[in-house]
């Protein structure tokens, strides 16, 4: 960007005193501003010699003082302690005077020009674009390194020009800047790099934050060794000298020695050499990137498996309780047993090592058991969700290929002994577990028994995991989730308490069951934490729980702050944990305190140990340090690779460039990895949209909703732009509000208007009671409704009870809920848009209405509006 000012440090000859430089600023101020302030000369001391860093830190100081308002130009006049020749500081405000002539007024005052030559000129002269091959180099330079930061296709410049056909000694703001763009798209070469040519911009655009400057040396006059001819080159200050990389703290967003490493490939390689091999990076820099994230020392589990692991604890504590299922519990021992008995009946149905088995099992004690039934016959357990629709768990049986699918486990019971038979390593695969794909058809991820037993290790000793915790099972085991919470509390000696469906909907009903269990061990994704954290407010004594684990989803930390207030960290610590299915539910994990809170951190905190993470460009490179990339995951958790999937596999499982015999698994998310070895999660790659030509991070919009004190939860999408009209894209946000805070999005969106860039403002801020969520608690993008008010289906006039009547009352619930302007008797609740968070506002809202709680159960039970009144009626 054009500087706000110039400065310009010129050596005086010793016989120069202060009073003829003064007089001569005066004369020639007067002469050229008659009737404006005339700039004095402020003279200073520097107890300092002139060579010394001290006189060279009050110089650049002195340079990087702005102008005082009003005034055109600062003079300030540097006395030395050692008696060397004196200099003057000239600063000038760039919308009055530009470089070449702030040399003008350094050749006045020095007595080389007399001041009734220079004639001050008014208007703009047009540029001259003519730009030599070494600054076109130099633009080139700092535009390729600045997009390897930035991850942007194009960059602006901005390189300064002199003015075309300048009168001589004409003093004004004449010189000016043109744009340098840079295309750093996928296919373009030196050569086209080199050739860009520099525009001039257009009237009303933004000038580019990034720019060179003109080159500023010391202007020596009158001085020279004996035999030499005076030094009065105006070297870099005319407008048509050469320039330079700006300098000082906030000069140059990207460090000046890659840049000029840069300018040397651009110099040194072909003109046909693609852009991409071009690298900011020296070779000790990728290596120092490389290991800021490599992996601290491996647990020692890696050859365990996850039976063998329970089997220990089993032995060790026979006795202790291991499941709550409801009114039950099973110790140890009896979990053991049972599981025993499983395994023995998958044999007799035929299931070998190797094996997949179809687990479509609700959440409870015979879900564990024969997981870990599976587990002892060495088979393997792919979990088929039963609230799933039927045609989803029988696509992904069908993909997976299973031997078996258990729906009673009573069938695998009252068999013979299966016979001995030595079992696979670790190394084998343990489960199956299948994500979403781009394609529509989900995809089965190998997970090994040792990267679960080497996830729990890596974190058993920093989170104190013992035989004294009591864990949740909350997630369904289609969700890798589940993996940690089950493992995580069997294979440390705990007690692990299974949620059943109805009480992980309703967040009062898990609270109190988090009460009643003494819960000490919490996982949740941050969606559901934030119903349950509304819970907490009004709910019951959570004294026994020292650790939550929230991971799955990106974390906002703000709305944490009123978790503090009851929980404080000492008493209850809090991890953010970020993690993949393909690398074994957690990667990273990051305590979160009332100070990361405060701040918005998006730190996921640093590898466990065993795990290691690299931030790498599209080519497999690492970025430069804190530039974007994409999140590569090496280490003990990197799965096999997918199901009956080798292209993809090799795809996204690629090696690792300090370890060939290891692999990285290509998340697919952006990053960036700081110099401390932390890591920011920044949302997936392919979220990025353009809107405009500008290309956006719809996490960026939603941090700045999420920074609003109003705002407990936000989602952003982008939409439109179909058949090519860029016109009709546009970005929506939803928003809902912080406890206390109104219903008006208005002040939300002024907010974020403030903020935001303006082809980054949403067009419209929805208020919604709560997020839809999907069954694993992340959320459900498919099921935000159409921006704006919602109207329910068109529909004949009918009767409508009394407000003031329980089905009127309830009427108007749903009308606040769901955002429809007309209810009727026949209306579905999920027909209208509702789900399970909609259902918990509305069962809140009806007691504080007067009306009877409302659980989830009696929605699903009688969905519309005229037969839940009648429920209602008849509970009264």
């Amino acid at each position: 960007m054009p500087p706000a000012h110039h400065a310009l440090t010129v050596r005086l000859p010793p016989a120069l005193t202060d009073t003829a430089l003064a007089a001569a600023l005066a004369t020639a101020a007067e002469l050229w501003w008659p009737g404006e302030r005339s700039p004095r000369l402020w003279t200073e001391t520097v107890p300092a010699p002139a060579g010394s860093d001290a006189a060279a830190r009050r110089r650049a100081a002195e340079a990087r003082r702005p102008v005082a308002p009003g005034h055109r130009l600062r003079a300030v006049l540097l006395r030395y302690a050692d008696g060397h020749a004196p200099e003057a500081v000239l600063t000038a405000d760039a919308a009055a005077l530009d470089a070449h002539s702030l040399r003008i007024v350094a050749r006045v005052l020095l007595g080389e020009v007399p001041p009734d030559a220079v004639t001050p000129h008014g208007g703009p002269l047009p540029p001259d674009l003519r730009v030599d091959e070494e600054t076109r180099r130099l633009a080139a330079a700092l535009a390729l390194t600045a997009g390897r930061y930035t991850g942007a296709a194009s960059v602006r410049v901005a390189v300064p020009v002199p003015a075309r056909d300048r009168p001589p000694y004409a003093l004004g703001a004449l010189d000016g800047y043109a744009v340098f763009t840079a295309d750093l798209s996928p296919g373009r070469t030196v050569a086209d790099l080199l050739t860009t040519e520099p525009l001039v911009p257009a009237e009303g655009e933004e000038p580019p934050a990034l720019g060179l400057v003109a080159a500023e040396e010391p202007l020596a006059l009158g001085l020279a060794p004996a035999g030499e001819p005076p030094a009065v080159g105006l070297v870099g200050g005319d407008g048509d000298g050469p320039v330079t990389l700006p300098t000082g703290p906030d000069g140059l967003p990207v460090p000046a020695h890659q840049v000029e490493g840069v300018r040397q490939q651009l110099l040194s390689r072909p003109l046909n050499t693609p852009l991409r091999e071009l690298d900011p990076l020296s070779a000790s820099e990728s290596t120092e990137q490389l290991m800021l994230g490599a992996t601290r020392k491996p647990p020692a589990s890696l050859t365990l498996r996850v039976d063998e692991a329970f089997a220990a604890q089993a032995a060790a504590r026979p006795d202790a309780p291991a499941l709550t299922a409801g009114p039950a519990t099973l110790s140890y021992a009896e979990l053991n047993g049972r599981a025993e008995d499983f395994a023995d009946g998958l044999y007799a149905h035929g299931v070998r090592p190797g094996d997949l088995v179809g687990l479509c099992l609700p959440r409870g004690a015979d879900l564990v058991a024969v997981v870990l039934g599976v587990l002892k016959a060495d088979a393997v357990y792919v979990p088929l969700d039963p609230e799933h629709p039927a045609d989803r768990r029988e696509r992904t049986a069908k993909d997976a290929g299973v031997r078996l699918t258990v729906e009673d486990p009573a069938v695998l019971t009252g068999h013979p002994p299966r016979p001995a038979a030595e079992r696979r390593q670790a190394g084998a695969p343990a489960y199956v577990i299948h994500t979403s794909g781009s394609t529509g058809r989900p995809k089965g991820v190998l997970v090994p028994h040792a990267g679960v037993t080497a996830l729990v290790d890596a974190v058993r000793d920093d989170f104190g995991l013992s035989p004294d915790d009591t864990w949740t099972c909350f997630h369904s085991a289609a969700f890798d989730f589940s993996v940690w919470e089950i493992w995580g509390a069997l294979l440390t000696g705990g007690r692990l308490v299974l949620v059943d469906h109805w009480t992980s909907r309703s967040p009062e009903d898990f609270h109190a069951l988090l009460v009643r269990e003494r819960v000490s061990v919490l996982s949740q994704t941050p969606s559901a934490f934030t119903q349950l954290a509304a819970a907490d407010r009004t709910g019951g004594d959570l004294s026994a729980l020292r650790l939550v684990v929230l991971g799955g989803e990106p974390l906002d930390t703000r709305p944490l702050l009123g978790w503090f207030d009851r929980h404080p960290e000492d008493r209850c610590r809090l991890v953010n944990m970020y993690g993949i299915t393909e690398t074994t539910v957690h990667v990273t994990a990051a305590t979160v305190t009332r100070r990361e809170a405060l701040a918005g951190s998006r730190s996921v905190g640093r590898p466990l140990p065993g795990w290691s993470v690299r931030v790498l460009d599209a080519y497999g490179r690492p970025v430069p340090p804190g530039a974007l990339g994409e999140i590569h995951v090496g280490g003990a958790g990197v799965a096999l690779g997918y199901l009956n999937r080798p292209a993809l596999t090799a795809e996204r499982f690629v090696p690792d460039p300090l370890d060939p015999a290891g692999r990285l698994y290509r998340s697919g998310d952006l990053g960036r990895l700081l110099p401390d070895g932390t890591l920011e999660h920044l949302g997936r790659i392919d979220d990025q949209v353009k809107v405009r030509g500008f290309r956006i991070e719809p996490g960026e919009i939603r941090h700045v909703l999420l920074e609003d004190p109003a705002v407990s939860a936000a989602a952003v999408t982008v939409t439109g732009g179909g058949g090519g009209d860029a016109a009709a894209v546009r970005i929506d946000a939803y928003v809902v509000p912080a406890p206390g805070a109104g219903e008006d999005a208005g002040p939300v969106r002024e907010r974020a208007a403030r903020l935001l860039p303006p082809h980054m403002v949403p067009a419209t801020v929805t208020v919604l009671p709560a997020l839809p969520l999907t069954a694993n608690g992340k959320l459900d993008p498919a099921r935000l409704p159409p921006p704006g008010a919602r109207r329910a289906p068109a529909a004949p006039p009918r009767e409508t009870a009394p407000a003031t009547a329980p089905a009127g009352v309830l009427a108007a619930i749903w009308r606040d809920v769901l955002g429809v302007e007309e209810i009727g008797p026949d209306d579905d609740f999920w027909d209208l848009g509702g789900n399970s968070l909609y259902a918990i506002r509305i069962g809140t809202l009806a007691r504080e209405r007067g009306l009877p709680g409302i659980p989830l159960r009696q929605l699903y039970l009688t969905p519309t509006l005229g037969a839940l009144s009648e429920a209602l009626a008849r509970e009264a």
